[in-house]
Order: C-alpha cells, then structure tokens, then sequence
C-alpha cells in the first residue's frame, strides 16, 4: 500500500508543477510501474466470501457503485480499494464482533470487472477481464484493427484513487481490470 500512496502522490505533484488539470493526466510512467502491485477491488467486481462452517453467509457478492458489498448480519463492508486479504481481515473482524467466535473466512475474486476498448477496432465496446491479457489480445479479442487503425501504439487509459490516468502504451502492455485502451486512426 505504500507504494500506491507514493504513486498518488507523484502524481498530484506532477499535475500541480506542470499546471495541468488531474482528470485525463497524461503520465505514461504509472501504467507501466502498476503492474507489480497488488490487485485492489472496484466496482464491478464479483467476490465468493466464504466464511467456514457458514453456509448462510457463504456466496457471491458484487461490489456495488458506491464500492460496497452488503451481507448478512454485518451489512455493508467497505471494499473499494481493498486487496482480497484486506477485505478478507475486514469481514473476519466484522464477524468477531458479535456474531461468530473465530471466524474464518476466504475471498477471491470470481469475475473481474470489465475492459474497455474503444477507438479503430472492429467491435468497440467492453468486454470480460481474463488474466494474463495484453493490449494485443484485448484488441483481438474486440475482432482487431479496423483498416483505419494505428497498429503502434494505443491509449491506454486507468484510475488511481478516483484519477484517471492516460498514457502511449505498446501492445505488449498488461492490461488490468477497468482499463480501457483507445486505438488511434492511422495517418495515411
């Protein structure tokens, strides 16, 4: 978590010095440092909460809009931002409160939120995060370049805290949950 709350800081310091607005920042350098950090949930995720010996509360939940999970006997829990170990400590803790002695519980992620690609594809539109996908095969997964579509580099576009960040990718780059990638018309 450190690192991100450094990556967050640069990138308000970079926004402030260079008198840029920080909606849409341009800063390539984050997409490419991010890869190795840890996965944290957003909206749009879908969880299996398992907490052992539990079968009422044990199921799939969805991380609503507001970053939330709801479920039963603790209600909402805060999962926005969280790892799954996180989120895991948080419901365990929740649990312990009251309702269950020594609670164990599980989190893993079920299905990632989607991806976007947009711009010069075949079949512009969001699709289902499947692991290990590069921007190469997130466009042919989207039916590929159109005639018109820069081969090169693309757009790829990700949030940090709330911030989205834009930067020229090659297509080798991983690509993350949320991203949304736009594909350039080519210059004749």
């Amino acid at each position: 978590m450190p690192r991100y709350g450094f990556l967050l800081f640069w990138l308000m310091m970079c926004a402030t010095l260079s008198g840029c607005a920080l909606p849409g920042a341009y800063i390539p350098e984050l997409l490419t440092s991010s890869t190795e950090e840890p996965y944290t949930l957003a909206a749009g995720d879908r969880l299996r909460v398992i907490v052992f010996g539990q079968d009422a509360i044990s199921n799939s939940y969805t991380v609503d809009g507001s970053g939330h999970i709801s479920m039963p006997l603790i209600g909402i829990v805060p999962a926005a931002g969280l790892t799954t170990q996180a989120l895991q400590h948080e419901i365990a803790a929740r649990l312990r409160n009251g309702f269950i002695r020594d609670p164990r519980v599980s989190v893993e992620v079920e299905a990632y939120r989607p991806f976007f690609v947009l711009g010069e594809v075949m079949s512009a539109g969001q699709y289902p995060f499947v692991e290990g996908l590069t921007v190469q095969k997130a466009i042919a997964i989207a039916g590929g370049f159109n005639p018109r579509g820069y081969q090169g580099e693309v757009d790829l576009t990700r949030d940090y805290g709330g911030v989205p960040v834009t930067g020229r990718v090659p297509l080798l780059q991983a690509v993350r949950p949320g991203d949304t990638i736009t594909v350039r018309e080519r210059i004749f």
